[in-house]
């Protein structure tokens, strides 16, 4: 599978320690028909158990789909079901353990993206060896209570133009402003909440990607 990380950058949210695996799946399946660059699992609260049974489940629909299957966070996870993707936060697994672990387990395919906050973090990222990185949140976000103060669109130019990697732009970004997320030079944008509150999950995606396409 060619991995090109550009356009819509879905996400299959799942709150709670508690999995409906149909309603997980009829989500993701609305998700995966926008023909987004990847789709992530974020479940912060399901244990091993239940991650890995969705993971499964979601690892058999993107290949059906041709979609590259990321797993936010838990890299055993990722390991375990075939994941294309790991993405990892600033208080994860660091990147260079992630790296160690991922040649022990001759998995050199395996793309690790990091998220940073700032200007350094993404250099530091880079700089360690990360695929790709997460850049924000660009403006205010609900979707996390703990999230970072917003960076703005300047700092995300800087860092779209300031390292040869993918950037995905993270945080806040709606219908509304994510042609600016693209003008910027990012080259994904990974969104929750606009999609998911979207009357029709499948067109929110397909207009994130199409702002990037324009840009």
């Amino acid at each position: 599978m060619v991995l090109r990380i550009q356009g819509y950058y879905a996400i299959l949210d799942v709150r709670g320690s508690s999995l409906d695996l149909a309603a997980a799946c009829r989500h993701a399946s609305g998700l995966l028909a926008a023909e987004p660059c990847c789709l992530q699992l974020r479940a912060k609260q399901l244990n091993l158990a239940a991650l890995c049974e969705l993971g499964h489940a979601l690892r058999s629909m993107c290949t059906q789909r041709g979609v590259p299957l990321c797993v936010n966070d838990r890299l055993d996870v990722a390991l375990a079901v075939a994941a294309d993707m790991i993405h990892l936060g600033q208080t994860d697994l660091p990147l260079a353990q992630a790296l160690r672990v991922r040649s022990h387990a001759r998995a050199e395919s395996l793309v690790i993206g990091v998220s940073t906050h700032d200007v350094d973090q993404a250099k530091s990222a880079a700089a360690g060896g990360a695929d790709y990185i997460g850049f924000g949140p660009v403006f205010p976000t609900q979707t996390k209570s703990d999230a970072d103060p917003a960076v703005g669109l300047a700092a995300l130019q800087e860092v779209a133009a300031a390292f040869p990697l993918p950037v995905v732009a993270i945080g806040g970004i709606t219908l509304d402003n994510v042609a600016a997320v693209a003008r910027a030079g990012a080259s994904a944008a990974a969104v929750i909440a606009a999609v998911d509150g979207a009357s029709d999950r499948t067109l929110a995606g397909r207009r994130i990607a199409r702002a990037f396409a324009a840009a």
